[in-house]
């Protein structure tokens, strides 16, 4: 794990974020891992900060420094403030306290819709997921008019999640949500535990954490509120998932038979160790030739991913000693529900969708190897492979990379076609 504290990863941020504003891009790049170095290089470097600052006028002054945590990585976020708008300066720290991932975030940046999107079409309306001590805020986007309409859950990918699933200036949920509300279909969404009550997760729970209570129980309950509003049809709601979402959706079904139907979006049907393991090979492998760090973390990767393997492992394995440091507990449970067998076992309505350029869920492994080859004779399984959208299902040109996900985009809109299309006959 990350052993350096927050105040002196807060230190090389402030003088980073300074580099920048000076314009010594040269500097500042000596800070980066081997990976960002590679992928966001001086000139990659400069030309991003002068895009995100091109209209942002004067520079004021840094106003503020905030953190977070997610797995093995420490985020410092610096809020630098100029003459017509504020910039939100995200530095990603690894383990040995190097830069390994950046995001210039302006604040001033409003949601702009996609065209699809018809606001005067629909409303939005703040509940509650739950009670107590997890209870989640979220939001009911509902069509105008009586209804009943058909319904739809959204259930976030890994890590932290606001209910947008926003991941730079991306917002996937929202675009769903506002896509498919267009429509005439009912949308809730809401924060994701591990988002909302990070401060509330001990190193106790944690250790004891499984897909569980990081996603099913908090989906269950919303789905049980969403049948709770008078104008969606109790019988035609369905569930979304995305990403690890979609990997876990069939286990939401069987837990919830009544649902009317699940919509997977780029799911995973191999284990996650080694996804993960095919995710950094690929990552590294994007400028053409490893370098030695990168060539020892990937060994030190594969090994932890071969621990996790082993029959005779021991459930008192340390964290340390796995990939992310995420703990046995969390591994041992996915490692039990194996998607495929689980949604033999259900027989609701599937909709199965799949972005080609995806480097995170991979269009042969796993969606034409994994699910079309063990549901296509379903008659209610429905498969539909997107040639040029990414893991976000944002359209995109060649190879997609960990950058693209800071360029704003939006949800194709031909998915939002696809997904109401098959909500409203089935």
């Amino acid at each position: 794990m990350n052993t350096l504290s927050f105040e002196e990863l807060k230190k090389t941020a402030v003088m980073f974020v300074s580099q920048l504003i000076k314009a010594d891009f040269k500097s500042a790049t000596l800070q980066f891992d081997d990976q960002m170095g590679t992928l966001f290089n001086e000139s990659k470097l400069q030309e991003s900060w002068e895009e995100v600052t091109k209209e942002s006028g004067t520079f004021l002054q840094l106003t503020s420094t905030s953190n977070s945590e997610m797995e093995n990585y420490k985020i410092i976020i610096i809020k630098c403030q100029f003459q017509r708008f504020d910039i939100d300066v995200q530095v990603v720290f690894n383990e040995q306290g190097i830069i390994s991932g950046l995001n210039f975030i302006p604040i001033h940046m409003i949601y702009n819709p996609p065209e699809y999107v018809d606001k005067s079409a629909f409303k939005e309306i703040d509940v509650t997921i739950g009670e107590g001590k997890w209870a989640l805020p979220g939001t009911i986007t509902l069509p105008k008019g009586n209804g009943p309409f058909h319904g739809v859950v959204l259930v976030h990918g890994s890590g932290p999640n606001d209910r947008d699933e926003t991941i730079g200036p991306n917002k996937t949920f929202r675009d769903l949500a506002w896509g498919l509300a267009s429509k005439g279909i009912a949308v809730l969404r809401y924060d994701k535990r591990t988002f909302k009550h990070s401060k509330q997760l001990t190193p106790e729970l944690i250790s004891k954490m499984t897909v569980k209570e990081e996603v099913i129980d908090d989906a269950l309950l919303a789905i049980k509120l969403m049948r709770q509003n008078d104008r969606v049809n109790v019988e035609k709601v369905f569930l979304l998932g995305h990403s690890l979402g979609a990997t876990v959706a069939p286990r939401i079904g069987r837990q919830d038979p009544n649902l009317a139907g699940l919509i997977i979006m780029a799911g995973i049907t191999r284990s996650l160790e080694d996804t993960i393991l095919d995710q950094f090979t690929y990552i590294y492998s994007l400028s053409g030739t490893m370098t030695d760090q990168q060539k020892a973390e990937l060994e030190t990767l594969k090994n932890k991913v071969n621990k996790l393997k082993d029959p005779e492992l021991s459930d008192n394995i340390p964290p340390k000693d796995l990939p992310f440091g995420v703990p046995i507990a969390y591994w041992r449970d996915l490692q039990e529900n194996k998607p495929l067998d689980v949604v033999k076992k259900i027989s609701m309505p599937i909709l199965i969708l799949q972005g080609e350029r995806d480097y995170q869920v991979l269009a042969t492994k796993d969606f034409k190897e994994g699910w079309k080859k063990n549901l296509s004779s379903r008659k209610n399984v429905k498969f539909k492979l997107f040639p040029k959208l990414n893991h976000l299902f944002i359209s995109g040109e060649n190879k997609s990379t960990p950058q693209e996900y800071s360029t704003e985009g939006h949800v194709d809109e031909d998915v939002i076609n696809t997904i109401a299309e098959w909500i409203i006959t089935n």
